[in-house]
């Protein structure tokens, strides 16, 4: 039983990592490959540091990894499941709205 709990507090742990839409957002543009802390910040609309302390977060968490060439660091995601992931949390989230707007119009209309 003990075990069960150790995964759950670490999936708990990992869900709270990606409770934040820039590092949602930065999950989705690693989805098509490597990006700097540039290219990211440019897609963001947010300052360099505000993205290097997503990255480092999301680093930290296991979700992206990263690699030195030059004077540049790449990130990518660490396994390519957690777009896939985020997708089906999209499509949950939009059909609840779907059924939530459903609601809506019934009791509107009562």
């Amino acid at each position: 039983m003990e075990h069960d709990k150790d995964l759950y507090r670490l999936k708990a742990e990992l869900c709270k990592t990606l409770s934040n839409p820039e590092r949602l957002l930065i999950i989705n543009e690693l989805r098509s490959g490597e990006k700097t802390v540039n290219d990211l910040a440019e897609v963001a609309e947010v300052n360099q540091s505000i993205v290097s302390r997503h990255l480092a977060i999301l680093r930290n968490r296991g979700v992206v990894e990263s690699r030195r060439q030059g004077i540049n660091v790449y990130y990518s995601l660490s396994d390519p499941r957690m777009g896939e992931a985020c997708d089906l949390v999209q499509q949950i989230l939009l059909n609840q709205m779907e059924k939530n707007k459903e609601l809506a119009d019934r009791l509107i209309h009562l």
